[in-house]
């Protein structure tokens, strides 16, 4: 199976879609479908990824125009994840996702993230384009859980080998953290799933699907891996991989249950894949990454480090495979586990109650 869209398919900016608003706009209306006389959408389809930088393709290069700064860092990638399916019948795939963006960004009526306004409102736009048939959302790490700074607080753990370990000091608060960020996704499903409403779709005339996060690192670490760019103590790696990341994800998956839509665990999807395993070539996940062009451009920020511990290219190649796979199935939640061939593929699973 191929893992790139077909040479037909477009992707779509959301700048690209502001232009197209803007057209109709000045022609005296609002954007509405273009249909046949006996009632027909030819609209394009699409497919949406909406969420934060694990799905906007942070660290994955090749960043769209006017999304790596000096103002916008949503670092919306080519090789995103989205932009790496190929589900039969899609003509354009539109990536909203932002780096850095919370739960806050994306509900109605919410906050403008560096510079760009709601992910909720940008739907909007979209879905009036386009005959959207699955929306893929990604979010909530941002929120109580702060990732990024709970990796930070790991890294500087290590710094300091005769204290404790991040496993101790934020893995005491990490299941109230998760617990409360899981209401904050729920409502994020809700509103997404009015503006589809708002915009004429029913809830059966598109996927949607809840995806969960992968581990960036593992215990299984060389011994040389902090000068790899892990330095994490290995019982803080363990720590991450088998419990942190885990509870996150079933966090997301209650949210699943009760709001009625898709999920896709990606728990475990980078099973011996992470940064700083033994053989580097084979990482879908980026170590410390340290962005010279930055300093730079704007000196020293938390840009510099920005593109940390995120799936590369490759990544996103294979879980754009496992999205596809995921999207023929019938069963209403999955995972994304790494098969015999070493690639990644979908693996049907029972719903779980919320």
């Amino acid at each position: 199976m191929s893992h790139r869209l077909p040479d037909s398919s477009r992707s779509i900016s959301f700048r690209r879609i502001l232009a197209l608003a803007g057209m109709a706009a000045l022609a005296g209306g609002a954007i509405v479908a273009d249909t046949t006389s006996a009632g027909a959408d030819r609209r394009p389809t699409a497919i949406v990824a909406l969420g934060d930088s694990a799905i906007s393709g942070e660290s994955a290069g090749s960043y769209e125009p006017g999304t790596d700064g000096p103002e916008d860092y949503c670092h919306r990638s080519a090789n995103a994840e989205i932009r790496r399916t190929a589900i039969p019948g899609i003509d354009a795939t539109v990536n909203l996702a932002c780096s850095g963006a919370a739960t806050s960004d994306i509900r109605i009526d919410g906050t403008s993230h560096y510079t760009e306004p709601p992910q909720s409102d940008q739907l909007r736009s979209v879905a009036r384009q386009y005959d959207v048939r699955m929306l893929v959302l990604l979010v909530g790490a941002n929120d109580e859980p702060a990732f990024s700074d709970t990796v930070l607080a790991c890294v500087q753990a290590w710094l300091h080998p005769f204290g404790p370990g991040c496993a101790s000091t934020a893995g005491a608060t990490w299941p109230a953290r998760v617990a409360a960020m899981a209401p904050k996704v729920e409502a994020v499903v809700n509103d997404l799933r009015t503006v589809m409403r708002e915009a004429g779709y029913a809830e059966d005339a598109y996927q949607f699907v809840l995806q969960s996060y992968a581990s960036p690192v593992t215990e299984n670490m060389a011994w040389y891996h902090a000068f790899q760019g892990c330095p994490y103590r290995i019982g803080d790696a363990l720590w991450g991989r088998t419990t942190a990341v885990p509870l996150l994800s079933a966090a997301l998956r209650g949210v699943a249950a009760r709001t009625g839509v898709r999920f896709l665990d990606f728990d475990r999807a980078t099973d011996g894949h992470e940064a700083c395993t033994t053989a580097s070539s084979s990482w879908w996940e980026n170590p410390l990454v340290v962005d010279d062009s930055q300093i730079l451009r704007s000196g020293i920020t938390s840009h510099i480090v920005q593109q940390s511990y995120h799936p590369n290219a490759v990544g996103h190649e294979q879980f754009g495979r496992c999205l596809t796979e995921f999207a023929a199935l019938p069963a209403r939640e999955g995972s994304c586990l790494v098969g015999t061939d070493g690639a990644l593929h979908a693996t049907a699973e029972a719903m779980a109650s919320g």
